[in-house]
């Protein structure tokens, strides 16, 4: 029986008598803290330890094979951002997306969720560790980026960098995570998100607004509903080669890029409206670009060539009850890109940057979608009897609000 039990061991070199934890005191996080050692490493025969290390290859989908579809969608292959980049400053910098686009999106599951053996449950900050600055996700706890220059790196600071403290989403003051609308099965199946507004919330009638069919049919919920938005315009990327004039620029900057930024314009305020993919009015926001190469101090070719002027529908996290009121939207043509010459204040063509206004149609182009036409504002200006009637009864309401 000895003999039978000493042949065993031999067998089995992590036996009772050697345990992991003789030379790793390591403990296990929830979920995985019931689980063995050799779980996730293998034993070998040879050497009594475990094959691989804390580092070795992705050993997650051996248990959970049905999320390595992830890796396939836009959340790790980040072909749309890549598809942009290549049309766009690509044309002039063929590695600009290597040098100044990486850093985001997840290539392994421990980007979310942690590495060693603490795996856990990702949670908002760790999405916010790359959903930060202008991308969306700061803006859901009420955080907007700041002006580039330094002078304006102060106040709050979160993920590295400062911000503007804005008015956060109703669900982030409610308690709400990013998880409990974007679930790893909508993920999984490449969706941006498992619910929609209407899956939680009824449009009320009796809310004048919902009570417009109009409204309903042609307006995503958040095209009301986003309080405001980060919108850059002109956003300008010199690329600095064996160039000691970069410390010339009083921008905040990245040791590890040869390509710094500044913004001709930031704002924080209600987006601006255009059709979606849905064929429904969705907030956009803007990706206007200038590149310029600086060589040895000197400009190779074109200063500040305007390599997108673009646009693109997206849903901002900035949710709350009211926002616009109907001249916000009957009586802004700005909010459209339709802005009157006469009520010009920024004049980029006078700069020598191209377009003639950011607000102007002209030469720009939403990329999935398209934006209103002149007869579809023309119908959204007019004050029909329907419109007048909505209108007094919206101030009705205001004072039959406050009049006590």
């Amino acid at each position: 029986m000895l003999v039978w039990l000493a042949l065993a061991a031999l067998d089995n070199p992590l036996s009772a008598a050697e345990s992991c934890s003789d030379c790793h005191p390591v403990a296990l996080a929830a979920p995985h803290a019931e689980l063995a050692c050799q779980a996730c490493h293998a034993p070998d025969q040879a050497t009594a330890h475990a094959q691989g290390g804390p580092g070795a290859a992705e050993a997650c989908v051996g248990c959970h094979a049905e999320m390595a579809g992830i890796f396939q969608h836009d959340m790790a292959t980040r072909a749309p951002e890549r598809a942009f980049v290549a049309a766009s400053f690509g044309q002039h910098d063929a590695q600009f997306f290597n040098r100044n686009c990486q850093g985001c999106h997840v290539s392994s599951c421990r980007d979310c969720h942690g590495s060693g053996h603490q795996v856990r449950r990702p949670d908002t900050a760790t999405c916010l560790a790359c959903h930060k600055g202008g991308a969306v996700g700061w803006d859901y706890l009420g955080r907007a980026p700041r002006e580039d220059s330094l002078r304006y790196q102060r106040g709050p600071k979160a993920q590295g960098e400062h911000y503007l403290t804005m008015r956060p989403d109703v669900h982030a003051e409610a308690g709400l995570s990013c998880a409990d609308c974007h679930s790893k099965r909508s993920l999984l199946t490449g969706r941006k998100s498992s619910h929609s507004c209407v899956d939680c919330h009824q449009p009320d009638p009796k809310i004048i607004e919902h009570g417009i069919a109009q409204h309903l049919e042609k307006l995503e919920c958040y095209a009301c509903h986003s309080a405001w938005s980060p919108q850059e315009y002109g956003s300008f990327y010199l690329q600095m080669i064996d160039s000691p004039a970069r410390d010339y620029f009083y921008v905040r900057q990245n040791p590890r890029r040869d390509t710094i930024k500044s913004a001709y314009l930031k704002l924080q305020q209600e987006p601006p409206l255009g059709w979606n993919q849905r064929g429904r009015l969705s907030p956009m926001r803007p990706f206007i670009g200038y590149f310029s190469r600086i060589v040895a101090g000197e400009p190779e070719g074109e200063e500040n060539r305007l390599v997108t002027a673009s646009w693109q529908a997206f849903f901002p996290h900035t949710i709350r009850r009211g926002t616009a009121m109907c001249e916000g939207c009957h009586a802004n043509p700005r909010r459209f890109l339709h802005e009157p010459p006469q009520e010009r204040v920024y004049r980029p063509d006078l700069d020598g940057l191209e377009l003639e206004s950011f607000w102007n149609q002209t030469g720009q182009q939403l990329r999935n979608g398209r934006f209103l036409n002149q007869d579809e504002l023309a119908a959204l200006e007019s004050k029909s009897p329907a419109y007048i009637k909505a209108y007094i009864q919206k101030w009705q309401s205001f004072i039959q609000h406050v009049a006590p």
